[in-house]
């Protein structure tokens, strides 16, 4: 009987594991299919470093987005963070002195503006009670609107930053090929699927996003969750904002003003619930890399650039369409399972 609870709790355990892996098949399907119709592109390494290189900011982006809709909520205010957390970055490094002990000061302050964001947005959900698509809508406008009278509509060059340490650290080569910003979003993605699956914090996400009534009954603190979730969004907003501003050595007014549309696209791809209570981190993890090769691809196949939003729309569409057959499918197969167990008790 124990060694068929075990056998059972693995099974269980292994089909959570595997929930990104209908959007890694999806994925690898389109990479093969790109293979396929430009070889003379997709056959080369050099794609895929490029890929590396401009996914990982929308992908830090789309894994807290990921934390926040698994809770049942939502945040329209992280572009503006990247433009905020990205002027914040430039301002401080230009003004107060272009070496590297300012530059980690300027990091600082960007990661603690973006989380300054958050904790406001947090506020405004729960003390006064606004649905978060207004508090972040309402922050979006006003977020971008204060970055772009703070820097006059100007875009600011920091190349003197290239070299330093700090540039190398999180937007180096590795080995000279592998861009660092890559490994810092893998690096993240691992950290924030052990938060989501294996930590009290991510429990409680998850127990808010499938009923918050519910979990305030079960003793989750609710309001100390939301207020902790969107700081630590802001947070991680701040970070992608840093990660682009140091790749382009470049701030500008409208950073970010872009991302809105494919982040969330990349959370709802990978098989995050819409409801809430479900978040799939690693899901997230490819449907980003899926939104970042489209374009290439698509281009690359000499369809033509007017095909890109429609070609996406399809693929968005297949996969959750995949993941929701999986899903159901999944879910007769555990119950199957059960009573196979239980039968041979």
């Amino acid at each position: 009987m124990k060694k068929q609870d075990t056998l059972l709790t693995r099974i269980l355990r292994l089909t959570v594991e595997i929930k990104a892996l209908p959007i890694f098949g999806v994925y690898l399907l389109i990479l093969l299919v790109f293979t396929f119709f430009a070889p003379s592109v997709f056959s080369r390494p050099l794609i895929y470093v490029s890929f590396l290189q401009t996914v990982p900011p929308q992908l830090v982006l789309a894994l807290g987005l990921t934390l926040v809709i698994t809770a049942g909520e939502i945040d329209l205010s992280f572009s503006a963070v990247v433009a905020f957390s990205g002027f914040l970055f430039s301002y401080i490094y230009k003004t107060f002195g272009q070496n590297e002990f300012i530059a980690w000061i300027a990091l600082f302050i960007a990661l603690g503006g973006g989380a300054l964001v958050g904790y406001i947005n947090g506020l405004l959900i729960v003390k006064l009670k606004i649905p978060s698509i207004m508090a972040t809508l309402a922050a979006q406008f006003f977020w971008n609107g204060l970055t772009v009278l703070l820097c006059g509509g100007l875009s600011w060059n920091i190349k003197e930053i290239r070299g330093t340490f700090i540039h190398t650290l999180f937007t180096g080569r590795i080995f000279g090929l592998i861009p660092a910003q890559a490994v810092w979003s893998l690096g993240l993605a691992v950290l924030l699927w052990f938060i989501l699956n294996r930590h009290k914090f991510g429990e409680a996400i998850m127990f808010i996003g499938d009923n918050p009534e519910v979990a305030r009954v079960m003793g989750v603190p609710v309001d100390k969750t939301k207020i902790g979730l969107f700081t630590l969004h802001g947070l991680i907003s701040g970070f992608a904002a840093v990660l682009l501003t140091l790749e382009m050595i470049n701030f500008w007014s409208t950073q970010g003003s872009g991302f809105l549309l494919t982040v969330m696209a990349a959370v709802f791809m990978g098989g995050t619930s819409i409801t809430g209570g479900e978040g799939v981190i690693f899901g997230t993890f490819f449907g980003a890399y899926i939104i970042g090769s489209l374009e290439a691809g698509v281009v690359a196949t000499g369809i033509g650039n007017y095909w890109v939003r429609l070609t996406t729309g399809l693929v968005m569409a297949a996969s959750m369409v995949i993941n929701s057959v999986l899903k159901r499918g999944k879910s007769v197969f555990l119950k199957r399972m059960r009573k196979i167990f239980t039968a041979g008790n």
